[in-house]
């Protein structure tokens, strides 16, 4: 089974990716979102180019071919674009087997609990506190993530105070059977996050994320080495090396990689791997409704380090325009505070026609 063409269908922020074999079978996956017009071109120059004519079956050797051809160009880019093909794979693999994406690699479909993951900084402490609670009532929710600090904010917060007042605020609102999360976004210096930290702890947080420069593991190190709380992170780590060594010295207490950032499901397995022979859980980061949340919900279902939940983006249309009319019908439906894997084979989700005409399009295939 070889592959035959490669298309894509892009916008700025989304980028569908559908891969035909020889035989005809066809899969559809995922650059990843945010400038994926620009994966898209990367994915046309540097990863088709080596992926067409091969072997469709041997997704390591695929994702390892394209690492090592285009060895001048390690990074992101590179990851966001090979990830496209290996999820489109995973998915015509699947529908092949007549199974889930989630069956072929060793789990049942089913639910997983989610939380409600705020992205907002730009909300008084007030405010997000009020509509949590909305959607506690309305989903179900019993865990939600918000965001402490200022993104990459060098130690600085969104606004004077709002750290302090909003880890009280939040835990008031919901009540203490609620899970609480926070995310420093690379905010803090070690001393600064500790001390965050143990505000966290006083208040019954369940995890504090990337709470130093996500660059900087032996920072990271410290915090997780000091604190109670649990400390996660890995989200923005694409290289396997990285990894190996961010689990090797245990940087944090749980991983966070994206199937999307990473490079693809494959890639992704390798990470949860790692993690499960050191007995680190692994809560993939997913923070939009692109389809990198519907591979995490599949993943979840089969790794036996799964964490507690799922990431779950709890902002709509005034945050995430481009969120809307990707698919024919949405996979992401909340009942009682869990999502469900769709029941179809491959991934289970069918893109929206309307949307893909209106994207720009471009294939490589084979002469």
């Amino acid at each position: 089974m070889k592959i035959k063409s490669i298309e894509t269908f892009c916008t700025e922020f989304v980028g569908f990716v559908r891969v035909s074999v020889d035989s005809g079978e066809q899969g559809w996956g995922q650059v990843s979102t945010y400038n994926s017009d620009i994966s898209s071109l990367v994915l046309h120059r540097q990863v088709a180019p080596w992926a067409l004519g091969m072997d469709a079956e041997n997704l390591d050797n695929l994702c390892d071919t394209i690492t090592e051809r285009e060895h001048k160009f390690p990074g992101s880019y590179l990851r966001r674009a090979i990830g496209g093909v290996d999820t489109a794979l995973w998915d015509l693999h699947a529908k092949i087997a007549g199974k889930s994406v989630c069956e072929l690699i060793g789990g049942s479909p089913g639910s997983v609990r989610a939380y409600g993951s705020s992205m907002k900084r730009d909300i008084t402490p007030a405010d997000e506190a009020a509509r949590l609670s909305r959607l506690q009532s309305e989903f179900g929710f019993d865990a939600f993530k918000i965001r402490v600090g200022a993104e990459v904010g060098r130690g600085r917060d969104e606004w004077p105070g709002r750290t302090e007042e909003i880890i009280p605020t939040i835990r008031k609102a919901l009540g203490d059977d609620v899970t609480i999360l926070a995310d420093a976004n690379s905010c803090y210096s070690p001393d600064q996050a500790i001390e965050v930290g143990r505000r966290l702890e006083d208040h019954g947080y369940g995890h504090f994320e990337e709470p130093c420069p996500y660059w900087e593991l032996e920072q990271t190190k410290q915090v997780a080495d000091t604190l109670e709380i649990d400390v996660s992170g890995g989200e923005q780590d694409c290289e396997i090396p990285t990894w190996r060594h961010m689990v090797e010295m245990r940087a944090v207490d749980i991983i966070q990689p994206d199937i999307c950032y990473l490079g693809g499901l494959t890639r992704t397995l390798r990470v949860a791997r790692m993690g499960e022979a050191a007995a680190i859980p692994c809560t993939p980061h997913c923070a939009n409704l692109s389809m990198v949340t519907l591979f995490t919900m599949h993943l979840l279902r089969a790794i036996p380090n799964a964490g507690k939940y799922l990431e779950f983006s709890i902002e709509g249309q005034d945050y995430y325009p481009w969120q809307e009319g990707l698919f024919v019908r949405s996979p992401y439906d909340i009942v009682d505070g869990k999502a469900s894997i769709p029941d179809q084979p491959g991934w289970g989700v069918e893109i929206n026609p309307e949307w893909l005409d209106k994207a720009e399009y471009q294939i490589s295939s084979l002469n």
